[in-house]
């Protein structure tokens, strides 16, 4: 069973190399669905996985590229910091009246994927140079900025509360979100921008799920073994395969594998 954790950690983090689509969004339900773990074990352990190895992207993003804007980094945490923590003590509150957290985490990641995969077709749609252009046309007026920062805290706001529970939504969601937000941004620096935000977010989540006993860190360590190399992997044969063929696919499975969720 050790070794099918590798194996799965190899195949999602060959994905999320390929596709640059977050792994909870991959790696959640594989934990829940093939290995049959709770969803808040598989939550909690997908949201220290995440922030480790978001980590290296971060520092190639940042070093190499110089792809990160900090400054909205730091709005998008401003937000979703605070709300990760409040979401953390509502869970806590609902598993000590013994509400049923199980079936609210499940739900959420099911409406969560679904809204992912949603989301993966629009990111491929609008980060087309022409609808870029006309998007930078009609966004970028000064009464738009005006309400830039306040609209990026609300943006952290929302995926701090959806991240911690369903561990998904950081990636495509975030990126969806700046990239309607700042048009004049690079891609490159959207994907580094949110990568970048993604990493405090889901380490205080997933601090705060570990502090609930929703951590396996056994299964933890044997997924990093996998992912991190095919992460690597993922990354260098990813110019080879055509996005337009892979990200509709991988949307589908989002879709199906959500539905199967909420209608659980």
């Amino acid at each position: 069973m050790e070794f099918g954790y590798v194996i799965a950690g190899f195949s999602v983090g060959l994905l999320v190399g390929i596709t640059g689509v977050g792994g909870g969004s991959l790696m959640t339900p594989l934990l829940v669905f093939l290995f049959g773990f709770k969803a808040s074990v598989a939550v909690g352990t997908d949201l220290l996985y995440a922030a480790i190895t978001k980590t290296g992207g971060v520092f190639v993003h940042h070093n190499t590229h110089k792809s990160v804007d900090w400054r909205v980094v730091g709005w998008m945490s401003l937000g979703s910091i605070p709300s990760a923590i409040v979401t953390i003590f509502v869970i806590k509150h609902l598993i000590k009246i013994e509400k049923d957290v199980t079936g609210i985490i499940t739900y959420t990641l099911g409406v969560a994927l679904i809204l992912t995969a949603i989301a993966l077709l629009i990111r491929s749609y609008i980060t087309r140079k022409q609808i870029r252009e006309i998007e930078d046309s009609l966004i970028s007026s000064g009464r738009f900025k005006r309400v830039q920062v306040p609209l990026t805290v609300l943006v952290g706001v929302t995926l701090g509360a959806l991240v911690t529970i369903s561990s998904v939504g950081a990636g495509v969601l975030g990126t969806l979100a700046l990239l309607f937000l700042y048009p004049k941004m690079s891609t490159l620096k959207v994907v580094g921008t949110d990568l970048a935000h993604a990493i405090p977010l889901t380490a205080v989540a997933g601090f705060g799920h570990w502090t609930l006993g929703h951590v396996n860190f056994a299964l933890l360590g044997t997924l990093l073994i996998g992912s991190l190399p095919g992460i690597w992997v993922g990354s260098h044969i990813s110019v080879k395969i055509p996005e337009k063929v892979l990200r509709p696919i991988l949307a589908t499975l989002l879709l199906i594998i959500g539905f199967k969720f909420v209608l659980a």
